[in-house]
């Protein structure tokens, strides 16, 4: 046993003149194959070691970790790329996709399908296709061919501003100007619709206060509080009986 250590103390000596590192095993019989750099790069020759199943916790062996690094950099490379390819410019006739970063169509210009995500969407030539927009704003002030859709946001539309098919909000506000023009439905869910008499709606208005989807949530708050308060009023009076204090007044 003892040459089996002094044979690994040599090899490990000469492992760390190498550059490898080491980490202990405990009570075990470990067969470890390595090269010289830890990394099995190819061309180099293989040796195989043996530790003693008692050695000593200082000797000990790690590869080298520098694979595990360079993936975490290949990773944050690749998010990063993701993320500014979803900040490119509008362009026509091709659908803009936008993750933290708003959305601005010139008067100029054409896009088929706006979507945002955390971000704004501001028209001011025409989207061809459908506008939708999550946790942001949508302004009009040019013309959408179709649907206008937004959640958690506010929608605006200049005067005379054209939306071809139906306008939905959810959780949001609606603010039109004069004159604006909504192909079908016009439809606020939880929300404010704020639109002068000029406004004209192809098909149906349909609007939900935020009233009726929030007096039932704070009805049942107040019934819970209420049966919490009397059930420990209750618990407290059977405590203080018990011991024979006399009811608080």
């Amino acid at each position: 046993m003892r040459g089996a250590s002094a044979g690994w103390e040599a090899r490990a000596t000469a492992g760390q003149e190498t550059g490898a590192t080491f980490r202990p095993f405990h009570n075990h019989a470990v067969t470890v194959l390595a090269n010289a750099n830890g990394l099995g790069a190819p061309g180099l020759d293989f040796e195989a070691w043996e530790l003693p199943r008692n050695f000593s916790s200082d000797q000990d062996v790690v590869f080298n970790e520098a694979p595990t690094t360079m993936k975490r950099m290949f990773a944050a490379f690749l998010l990063s790329a993701a993320f500014v390819a979803a900040a490119t410019p509008a362009h026509a006739d091709r659908d803009a996709v936008h993750f933290f970063s708003n959305i601005h169509v010139a008067s100029d210009a054409t896009v088929h399908d706006a979507v945002c995500f955390f971000c704004n969407v501001n028209v001011e030539g025409e989207v061809q296709g459908d506008a939708v927009v999550f946790f942001g704003n949508i302004h009009i002030a040019g013309k959408a061919d179709h649907d206008v859709v937004n959640f958690f946001g506010e929608v605006s539309a200049d005067d005379n501003a054209q939306i071809g098919n139906d306008l939905v909000s959810f959780f949001g506000l609606i603010r039109l100007g004069e004159n604006v023009a909504v192909g079908k439905d016009m439809v606020a869910m939880f929300g404010l619709v704020r639109a002068p008499d000029s406004v004209t709606v192809g098909h149906d208005r349909v609007s939900m206060p935020a009233v009726i989807l929030f007096a039932p949530l704070v009805l049942f708050g107040l019934v819970a509080i209420l049966v919490v308060r009397e059930y420990r009023a209750y618990r407290r009076r059977q405590f203080l009986s018990a011991y024979n204090f006399p009811p608080r007044a």
